[in-house]
């Protein structure tokens, strides 16, 4: 059975933690789910109108965080790094069922959700994946924050770089090819903020379940968690972790370049606004070969269904 067919879990998945944001503790259960039936949200705290599809187009806001919310309001949020996890491993459906706003940070990284994913095991289907080629090159500014997805043959590749005036961040780069790179960095890599920036955030109503249990907080040239890094690039792989989860939301793997300076969850849902809003600028493809030993290559039969 090939690699390029539809995958889910064999068996649920159980987590708990706290929100990051909220500070509330969040139960999750990660149940597998029929082919075509992608990936879903289920709030179990709400009885009626309680499920959320991770659509672009479904991103209620993008500040600190990706939320997604359906037409009644109901919204989850923190989805970004389980939804990196799900498309790095190739889990293309599965039911998520949350009992709470917001989805648990855990760590802080992805690391947990893809070592529940290994011990739960894949199931590969006979149905055959779908990915989004992109076409034509689309580009979104925002002042010095920059992103542009344009075509590639078989793969793709995120190359992210990061600016800070902190000089023990300072600027880091990093290129991740998504489906040959070895992702255990990026999974690992946690989310991270600057010691003079948490007053600010809590007086927004955020981080309030934020600790060094769960991000690298710097101050000045200092990191304050004992066990430093996990990876000498831990801050600029978790932004494409970050960037993985959030293309996620276009709903199959992409085919394509994407380059982004300074950007976020934000400025890559706007990315994939532009590439959505015109269909010269994509084709919905399904990949049919039995036999190809990794990812996309160019002997995959590619038929267009859109």
């Amino acid at each position: 059975m090939s690699v390029l067919n539809q995958k889910t879990i064999k068996k649920n998945i159980s987590l708990q933690g706290i929100g990051l944001h909220s500070g509330l503790t969040a139960n999750i259960i990660i149940k597998p789910a029929e082919p075509n039936s992608g990936i879903i949200f289920k709030r179990t705290d709400i009885k009626n109108n309680n499920i959320i599809i991770p659509n672009l187009f479904n991103v209620s806001s993008a500040v600190f965080c990706t939320t997604i919310s359906n037409e009644y309001g109901i919204s989850v949020s923190t989805i970004e790094h389980l939804m990196g996890a799900l498309y790095g491993m190739s889990i293309d459906n599965a039911l998520i069922e949350v009992d709470n706003q917001e989805l648990p940070i855990l760590d802080g990284s992805a690391k947990l959700f893809v070592e529940a994913i290994t011990q739960a095991g894949i199931e590969t289907s006979e149905a055959p994946i779908k990915v989004i080629k992109i076409e034509k090159k689309i580009e979104f500014k925002d002042g010095k924050k920059f992103i542009s997805i344009e075509p590639s043959k078989i793969s793709l590749d995120i190359d992210f770089e990061l600016k800070y005036e902190n000089e023990l961040i300072g600027t880091q780069r990093n290129l991740i090819k998504v489906y040959e790179s070895d992702l255990t960095e990026v999974y690992n890599s946690r989310t991270f903020c600057l010691f003079e920036d948490i007053e600010k955030l809590k007086k927004m109503g955020l981080a309030k379940g934020g600790s060094l249990e769960n991000a690298i907080v710097v101050k000045e040239d200092v990191i304050l968690n004992e066990e430093g890094l996990r990876n000498k690039k831990e801050f600029v792989n978790h932004k494409i972790l970050d960037c993985m989860g959030d293309l996620y939301l276009a709903g199959h793997k992409i085919i394509g370049k994407l380059v982004c300076s300074q950007g976020g969850h934000k400025l890559t849902n706007q990315l994939l606004r532009k590439v959505f809003e015109n269909k010269e600028n994509f084709s919905l493809l399904e990949i049919k070969e039995k036999n190809l030993p990794y990812a996309f290559n160019n002997r995959g039969h590619l038929k267009s269904i859109a």
